[in-house]
């Protein structure tokens, strides 16, 4: 385990290290003549077309480069909680795009163009609900006081350099700790991007009083902020030198704390009750981040023995999905089948079930359970994904694509659904449907060349005149002109 845990560690080192240099080679964007309003200063360094170009850089790197959380379940949920708070923010631009980092540490991002990011390790530092959205809710605040931006108008005489390594240093610290990932850029560049990467302190406090108000607006307890404050200030103490993720990207202080828990408590006072989702999902990953399943079932048998234990039906969920990854797969079912009974309309425990049965090879009481939830929630995309995976492990490669190409048409933009795609159309022997898969999943990871060799096989199989086709052909257009612009760059 340890091997393979360093082999990855050198792996994403070696991954981040090619993304810098490739990303520090690209000459920075000239700011155009434009009517969209300036975010003051004298240049409106980066309008509405650069930030959005930013934010598909930044996907695009991601996707290639930081591991990520590919749980439907997980990102269903975290997708759940942002667009409960983003009705409640001041942002021009309410189409986001969610990244979900697998990383043990506690770390959030958001970038212009609409992207938001948190590792895993935010379910496991945050003890309730409330602290959890107030991250997001934070976040969604830098974003929509447009932080990044301000920040690089002050900076305006170095940003030629520090654009493209401030999106490197980004995805660098998504891939690794920050400390090496700011490390890793080397020569004049690195303190320009430090500096990029540090929101100041009048920002935080500008994003903390915005981000209040966005949660006490969702109707969540405002209280949850200085409360996660405190565990990072808490983390940050234990940790000594290894200051976690994101303190050093946000710079917080005991008077900051205080001051939060000031403004926090001028709210009305309200009970707000976790929704169960939450800690289902926490216990979720507190088995995937376990050293072993087999460890996982310790800690959760330890916890479910406890008589004080909170959120019981929490914590045996996590020990079913602990037996699960230790193959105990009766004790899974038993468990699983006895939540459902308590709450029958329930999707985790209804998915979780049906991956138990799919393991056990039971394909026919898994498909029941899941199209039963699939007419109950139409388009539901945890549902869908289990039975694309249940119908490509019955060896039905059709009815798997079927259920992939409608997630497609929902989440264009989900390499993991297209990659998934172009396996289930190679089992159904549909030689076109993979080309056509393959190359939007090599165009999201900005492998323009390759989605273009992709299509062109896909169009030499089609008919003259089909369609399908003209689909083909208008999709190769597309590739083409971006692979003239990032030649133009």
């Amino acid at each position: 385990m340890t091997l393979l845990r360093n082999n990855r560690r050198t792996h994403l080192l070696f991954s981040a290290a090619v993304l810098l240099t490739a990303f520090l080679a690209i000459p920075a964007a000239k700011a155009e003549s434009t009517d969209l309003p300036s975010f003051g200063g004298s240049g409106g360094l980066i309008a509405g077309q650069q930030e959005a170009s930013i934010g598909e850089q930044v996907m695009t790197s991601i996707r290639r480069s930081a591991p990520q959380v590919q749980d439907p379940l997980v990102y269903d949920y975290l997708y759940s909680v942002i667009y409960r708070l983003v009705p409640f923010a001041p942002l021009d631009n309410r189409n986001l795009k969610l990244v979900l980092i697998d990383s043990p540490a506690l770390n959030a991002f958001a970038v212009p163009g609409g992207v938001v990011g948190v590792n895993g390790g935010l379910f496991l530092s945050a003890t309730t609900e409330q602290q959890f959205a107030s991250v997001l809710a934070h976040e969604l605040a830098h974003l929509s006081q447009r932080h990044f931006a301000r920040r690089m108008e002050q900076q305006e005489t170095s940003a030629p350099l520090t654009l493209a390594g401030m999106i490197a240093g980004i995805v660098l610290s998504a891939v690794t700790q920050s400390d090496i990932g700011i490390a890793a850029i080397a020569g004049t560049q690195a303190m320009a991007i430090q500096n990029m990467l540090s929101y100041s302190r009048a920002h935080e406090q500008e994003a903390d009083r915005v981000g209040l108000d966005i949660l006490a607006s969702a109707g969540l307890d405002p209280k949850g902020m200085p409360e996660m404050f405190e565990i990072m200030m808490r983390q940050n103490r234990l940790q000594g030198n290894q200051m976690p993720e994101y303190l050093s990207t946000h710079p917080l202080t005991q008077s900051r704390v205080s001051d939060t828990q000031n403004r926090a408590e001028q709210y009305p006072i309200k009970t707000v009750q976790d929704s169960q989702e939450y800690h289902l999902m926490r216990s979720r990953l507190q088995v995937h981040y376990a050293k072993s399943p087999a460890s996982a079932v310790e800690v959760f048998e330890s916890y479910v023995n406890r008589d004080d234990a909170k959120q019981h039906d929490a914590i045996s969920y996590g020990l079913a999905v602990a037996y699960k990854e230790n193959k105990q797969l009766d004790k899974a079912e038993k468990i699983l089948q006895k939540l459902l009974s308590k709450n029958p309309g329930r999707i985790t425990f209804q998915v979780s079930l049906a991956e138990v049965y799919t393991e056990q090879k039971r394909y026919d009481d898994a498909r029941q359970i899941l199209k039963t939830a699939l007419s109950r929630n139409p388009r539901n995309y945890p549902i869908t994904w289990a039975l694309a995976g249940l119908e490509i492990a019955d060896g039905n490669g059709s009815a798997a694509a079927s259920y992939l190409k409608e997630l497609a048409r929902q989440r264009p933009s989900g390499d993991q659904i297209w990659l998934r795609l172009a396996e289930a159309e190679g089992m159904a022997r549909n030689i076109v449907g993979v080309h056509r898969a393959r190359a939007e999943y090599d165009a999201l990871r900005g492998d323009y060349r390759s989605a273009q060799r992709q299509l062109r096989q896909a169009q030499e199989k089609l008919p003259a005149g089909s369609a399908e086709r003209q689909v083909v052909s208008e999709r190769l257009s597309d590739i083409a002109s971006r692979i003239q612009q990032a030649n133009r760059s």
